[in-house]
């Protein structure tokens, strides 16, 4: 039976460039299906968050469908795993779903770094989901080499959030490039699934059941 780590951020709010603070949390599709396609395939999932804190739905995604299923594993959200204490060996893929939330806490949280950093030196599937790459930023060595440089990858673009209308603090797509990413986008709001060795990207949340479905293939 295959392993999967599910990491959510747990942040509620996101400081925008003009200094505001945006009500935020975790993309309600990206979630359920990070859990869900995997589940029904018969793997078993583990959610952690940073802290262990209780996440928090975007209110933006939420419909019946959604909130029903978050329901449905509400006793697993309210208490996750703590990050930092998680065994990168209990597992054979961690996913990083998203919603703003991630650029304000995955984005800078070092036990993260560690877990990714072993992740992909180990060779294990890493997944990442709209703004979820932006969890793949302190994936950084000690020799201050990017673990994931010169991989094709692709995140929430510049157009998307020019159309999303929302002033973020800054470019998920652009930092991950300025580490030596390979991005690869395609049109604004499509399923858009990069998959390079055991690294798996989705776009946006259109993207969220198809970038679960890669993760199992990767995990084979």
């Amino acid at each position: 039976m295959s392993r999967v780590l599910v990491v959510v951020s747990a942040a509620d709010e996101l400081v925008l460039a003009d200094g505001s603070r945006h009500a935020t949390g975790f993309w309600a599709e990206e979630v359920v299906e990070s859990v869900r396609v995997p589940r029904e395939a018969g793997a078993r999932v583990d959610i952690a968050t940073p802290g262990g804190a209780r996440p928090v739905v975007d209110a933006a995604s939420r419909t019946e469908e959604f909130d029903a299923y978050l329901e449905s594993i509400s006793d697993e959200l309210s208490a996750p795993l703590v990050l930092a204490d998680v065994d990168p060996a209990d597992y054979d893929a961690v996913v990083l779903p998203g919603g703003h939330g991630p650029m304000a806490d995955l984005a800078t949280d070092p036990a993260l770094g560690r877990l990714l950093v072993s992740f992909a030196d180990a060779g294990k599937v890493v997944a990442a989901l709209c703004h979820g790459p932006a969890g793949l930023l302190p994936a950084v060595r000690e020799d201050g080499s990017f673990a994931f440089a010169g991989r094709r990858m692709t995140a929430f673009t510049d157009e998307e959030e020019r159309q999303g209308g929302l002033a973020v603090p800054y470019s998920v797509e652009g930092r991950l490039r300025e580490l030596g990413a390979v991005l690869e986008t395609g049109p604004a709001w499509s399923s858009t699934v990069v998959v390079d060795g055991t690294l798996v990207t989705g776009q946006n949340p259109q993207s969220s059941a198809d970038t679960a479905r890669a993760v199992l293939k990767a995990l084979g």
